[in-house]
């Protein structure tokens, strides 16, 4: 995939005002989320066809997924993502909505979502949704680590910093759906959140103002220091590094 005519791991992770949503973007494009993913989704799902991508963000996945001869549509509401999408080499039809937004008459032989906080909040809600717009499959990217799954690069942080719920999503989505809605198929693998972060003290400040921490509060300085403790050196530049684990749950047509 090229979202420019530069390499990703050599653009720089962080601008002035750091977008959360490009953040993540920015690390999905140098972490081997993809490679480890695209292909546990394809060893189930060999004919994507017309690929309906919700939540598509960077696009990374649905660009790999995708038949190059079928439709690829992604539902993408944030603006910021949308243009990341629309400088891909082949980019995807999009619409700018959110799901629920999104015509439920929409029909595509391959559904995907992918980290979405719908999972989460009304995963039954949601999975009927997807059910309505396929012919063939729908395949979530769920989180599955022991850990934080909210604010990016929490991984980084300990526990009594960050104070997210760090229960495995893919729990909570098992548990938030009735036996009917159960997955077909499901399947895991680990991967490496990697972020090249060419300004530590800038992404130290962007954490601790997500935290709310005030401006006097003793553990700013301490933030960066720790972040600074977890680089690893490398020729795209300073990088941090934070283990994942996805779920990939299928589902056919019911």
């Amino acid at each position: 995939m090229s979202v420019s005519s530069s390499d990703p791991a050599e653009r720089p992770l962080l601008r002035p005002d750091i977008d959360p949503l490009a953040l993540y973007a920015a690390a999905i494009d140098t972490s081997d989320y993809v490679a480890r993913l695209a292909p546990l989704v394809r060893a189930r799902v060999s004919d994507i066809g017309d690929l309906l991508d919700v939540g598509a963000g960077g696009g990374q996945l649905g660009s790999a997924l995708r038949d190059s001869h079928r439709q690829w549509t992604a539902i993408e509401p944030a603006a910021s993502m949308r243009a990341r999408l629309a400088a891909l080499d082949r980019p995807p039809r999009v619409l700018a909505s959110g799901w629920q937004a999104a015509d439920p008459g929409l029909a595509h032989d391959t559904v995907l979502a992918a980290t979405m906080p719908a999972f989460l909040e009304t995963p039954g809600i949601f999975l009927a949704r997807c059910r309505a717009w396929t012919r063939r499959k729908v395949v979530w990217i769920v989180p599955a680590q022991a850990g934080p799954r909210g604010l990016c690069m929490a991984g980084c942080l300990p526990l009594a910093w960050h104070g997210e719920d760090e229960t495995p999503g893919v729990d909570i989505v098992l548990k938030g759906l009735s036996a009917s809605e159960q997955p077909d198929d499901i399947a895991f693998a680990d991967w490496t959140f990697t972020a090249v972060v060419p300004d530590i003290a800038a992404l130290a400040t962007y954490l601790a103002d997500r935290l709310r921490w005030p401006a006097a509060d003793g553990r700013r300085p301490q933030m960066a220091a720790h972040l600074v403790a977890q680089v690893k050196c490398g020729p795209a530049g300073d990088r941090l590094e934070i283990t994942r684990k996805s779920a990939v749950l299928v589902w056919g047509k019911p």
